[in-house]
């Protein structure tokens, strides 16, 4: 049966997942993230197979996460080296990690970040640029980009109104409020004001 493609899908946690979301592929990653770049050193590293280990790096490859370069011509020799792609995928490693060492560490944790000057531990937490409000408040939802389809507007929606039912947030007969990305996309196709000396 072949596996379900989620390539073309507008989600960008889907587009992300057709690249990376095999267990191995983000392994890899990983350890790539810690500076291992040859066969050799990812097979003792994850015991994987070496057919397996082939078909992720190259994958990888194709998806522009990594860079396979020659390092030695006799015998041909290769390693994988992070693109810039690659290596903004730390932050969600760093955010796997903080969630596995807070659920699924009954014994403690293995692998903590800490400062490289200090040796103090990291509490990282995902934060709004803008407010430096945390990102797992309330005050912040999904709602359709710019370019959402039809599907994905129905889905987010439905979404939403299912929440708001759970949470009695709503009344089931009070009319829908507009997501906020809707009020701001409806603001920007509005023509601008003209200025007060143009309509003297």
């Amino acid at each position: 049966m072949e596996r379900k493609s989620f390539g073309n899908m507008q989600c960008p946690i889907a587009r992300t997942l057709e690249r990376v979301g095999e267990w191995w592929s983000i392994l890899i990653l990983r350890d790539a993230l810690h500076g291992l770049t040859r066969f050799d050193q990812f097979q003792k590293s994850l015991d994987i197979a070496p057919n397996m280990l082939t078909r992720r790096l190259n994958s990888l490859v194709e998806s522009g996460l990594l860079e396979r370069r020659q390092y030695s011509e006799r015998p041909p020799r290769f390693e994988y080296i992070l693109t810039d792609l690659g290596r903004d995928f730390r932050s969600i490693l760093v955010a796997l990690n903080t969630w596995g060492n807070k659920h699924f560490a009954p014994e403690g944790p293995s692998v903590l970040l800490v400062d490289a000057v200090t040796g103090e531990a990291a509490e990282p937490v995902l934060i709004d640029g803008k407010s430096g409000k945390r990102l797992n408040s309330p005050d912040f939802v999904f709602v359709p980009g710019p370019q959402a389809n039809e599907s994905m507007i129905r889905r987010i929606n439905f979404a939403r109104e299912r929440a708001a039912e759970a949470a009695n947030d709503v009344d089931a007969d009070a009319p829908e409020q507009p997501l906020p990305q809707v009020k701001a996309v409806r603001k920007a196709a509005k023509p601008p004001k003209k200025n007060a000396a143009k309509r003297a």
